[in-house]
């Protein structure tokens, strides 16, 4: 890789990570990024899990710090994203790179319409748990396929669950990181990790990860809440073009 590759990727991982630990949508930064280098679409997909997985380890290891979530916590929200993660990971796998960039901006327009039609508002949480592992079944679901913008899906089911804006925030990190975990073996196991632009976007995730989590520990939802904002702008750019 060139020394610009490199540090353009470190440069976008650094953004995209702070984006994603404050509220989510940092991968669609990333991933065309890597197209744009000259990836295909499922090698830049697999190859930007890389990075997430340094940003998400660090960011939450940071949160545990300071207990703001407890591990017991990360368990019954994980288990139906895990496995839908898992079937998402295996199915985008067996399709070809110019139908997952199709996928993808079909992707990229329903989670606009609901970051869009949500409100980052306290809501009351739902009592239909069997619903509610629905959900987070197809979280998990799109996550493991794209994970692009997926921490906005995660921050929205959280917080229908009744938690406050920094703690859904800082379980959805945690959750990202497990279910990213569970579906990048799918990815090397498909030859769809390149292992020099992953690294180069990794180590600009991970500091990214300790800048957002600091952020968001520092100043809480007066942060988190327009981060929210500006994550919904960034796919609105994404859906009409601008970059």
């Amino acid at each position: 890789m060139e020394i610009e590759s490199i540090l353009l990727l470190a440069s976008v991982g650094l953004a995209a990570g702070i984006i994603n630990t404050l509220a989510g949508g940092g991968s669609f930064l990333t991933v065309p990024v890597l197209v744009m280098l000259g990836l295909p679409g499922n090698l830049a997909n697999g190859t930007n899990r890389i990075g997430v997985l340094f940003q998400t380890f660090i960011a939450g290891w940071r949160f545990r710090r300071t207990s703001i979530f407890l591990p017991k916590e990360v368990l019954p929200v994980l288990v139906p994203m895990a496995v839908g993660s898992i079937i998402g990971a295996i199915a985008i796998n067996q399709i070809s790179d110019q139908i997952f960039e199709k996928f993808f901006g079909v992707a990229m327009i329903l989670l606009w319409a609901m970051t869009l039609r949500k409100s980052a508002e306290k809501t009351k949480p739902s009592p239909n748990r069997l619903w509610q592992n629905f959900i987070r079944f197809l979280v998990g679901l799109y996550g493991g396929a794209f994970q692009a913008g997926v921490g906005i899906l995660l921050v929205l089911v959280l917080r229908n669950t009744g938690l406050d804006l920094l703690k859904a925030n800082a379980l959805k990190v945690a959750v990202n990181f497990c279910f990213t975990l569970l579906a990048l073996p799918i990815f090397l196991f498909n030859g769809h990790v390149s292992w020099g632009p992953a690294l180069a976007l990794g180590f600009g995730f991970a500091i990214g990860g300790e800048v957002g989590a600091r952020i968001a520990i520092d100043h809480g939802s007066r942060v988190l809440r327009p981060a929210l904002g500006i994550a919904v702008l960034i796919l609105a750019g994404r859906m009409f073009g601008l970059y």
